[in-house]
């Protein structure tokens, strides 16, 4: 490690839990985000901070004047500008040693798959049902630990997915696709700006401490914000035997 990342990092450095070789372990990490909004703009900027070696970016949209208010990855000059780029272009400032892969567009099954498999680890900051269970379903089949967290309103959620322990719940194992769920977006429902930092930065904390093997980990555990009262509730989830995805007689699928 050169002598300017050991000033850039030596505050994590003097982490007994992280140390040289934790930081080590980051800058050989990719990561893999799905999603540059609200959840995805405060996770990119704590993992390019913390010396992620590659994060890659994806996201199909542009940045709108109402995305603002919460997406601190993009400001007013983004506008118009792929979500993806705008963040590639703030992550650089913020931290040139980390290579940033933008992928300006809504992933297919196939290349989904492909890239779950490249990375070390995913982080959903996505906005839409379909896509967190294509995710996880590409987690699932790979084997790679899913950082989830969800914001509407004043209330979020998040937690972890991790297929390479027997006991880890996978999303489909807590919300089973085809469910009547009901589909709410920022766009017609709202949310509370700081809600979505606080729920990325957790993701973010999450990540970076699966890599390190640092602390214990959000699996099994579902975090419940309450962003109008400031109050978090912490619920138990189990791994559903039948689970399409993750359980059943046959297990995960190959």
């Amino acid at each position: 490690m050169k002598d300017q990342e050991l000033l850039r990092y030596s505050r994590h450095i003097l982490l007994e839990e992280i140390g040289i070789e934790g930081q080590e372990k980051l800058r050989a990490a990719r990561m893999l985000i799905i999603g540059a909004g609200g959840l995805g703009s405060p996770v990119a900027l704590y993992l390019a901070a913390a010396g992620v070696g590659q994060i890659t970016l994806c996201d199909g949209d542009e940045v709108d004047l109402t995305n603002l208010q919460r997406q601190i990855l993009h400001d007013s000059g983004s506008i118009g500008q792929a979500k993806v780029l705008s963040g590639q272009r703030r992550l650089a400032a913020i931290n040139p040693e980390v290579r940033v892969v933008p992928l300006a567009r809504r992933l297919a099954s196939e290349e989904l798959m492909e890239l779950v498999a490249e990375n070390d680890l995913v982080l959903d900051c996505c906005d839409n049902f379909a896509t967190r269970h294509a995710v996880n379903r590409a987690c699932v089949r790979h084997r790679r630990p899913l950082v989830s967290g969800a914001a509407i309103r004043f209330d979020a959620q998040v937690t972890v997915f991790d297929p390479r322990r027997a006991d880890s719940p996978c999303y489909q194992c807590l919300f089973g696709e085809g469910q009547d769920l009901e589909e709410t977006r920022c766009a017609t429902m709202g949310v509370f700006a700081p809600l979505v930092g606080i729920v990325g930065s957790i993701q973010a904390a999450e990540a970076l401490k699966l890599i390190c093997g640092a602390g214990t980990s959000l699996v099994g555990r579902l975090l419940l914000v309450d962003g109008r009262n400031m109050t978090f509730r912490e619920l138990r989830l189990g791994r559903d035997s039948s689970c399409a995805v993750c359980g059943g007689p046959g297990g995960p699928a190959p």
